[in-house]
């Protein structure tokens, strides 16, 4: 069962202020290929110090949330980005990051890498070849 993210959303971020861990499926194609919507898990935990690379589940918007890759820091402004994005980013402030991703999950049960993917933010140009290698060879 999916629930609408207005109610799932506030209630992850609830159960991670208590200092709860959260695990949960995540749905779409935007942090492609590192995590595949609706397949992996991701364990989120309080956010605790932000860092560049880090995947973070954040409010851009009231009420319109992302599980997006921080791509920069400048002091509370925060930009992200999905991995399997082309374009655009979402900003928002440091205290509307609600979690970190903590692990990732495959439906193996094998924990993938959990990277700060240096080398594919930095390949935005090729990164349209490279998706659609893994669309049609993983997928």
């Amino acid at each position: 069962m999916q629930l609408p993210n207005e109610i799932f959303i506030p209630e992850i971020s609830r159960l991670i202020q208590e200092g709860k861990q959260v695990v949960f499926t995540p749905t779409g194609v935007s942090m492609r290929p590192y995590i595949e919507g609706g397949v992996d898990n991701v364990t989120l935990v309080l956010p605790g110090q932000l860092e560049v690379g880090d995947i973070v589940l954040a409010e851009v918007h009231p009420q319109h949330y992302v599980l997006h890759r921080i791509y920069a820091l400048d002091g509370e402004h925060v930009t992200l980005m999905g991995d399997g994005n082309l374009q655009g980013c979402e900003h928002c402030t440091a205290d509307h990051v609600l979690a970190k991703v903590a692990a990732i999950h495959s439906p193996n049960g094998r924990s993938k890498p959990l990277t700060r993917a240096w080398l594919w933010r930095h390949m935005l140009r090729s990164r349209r070849l490279w998706l659609k290698i893994y669309r049609h060879v993983c997928i």
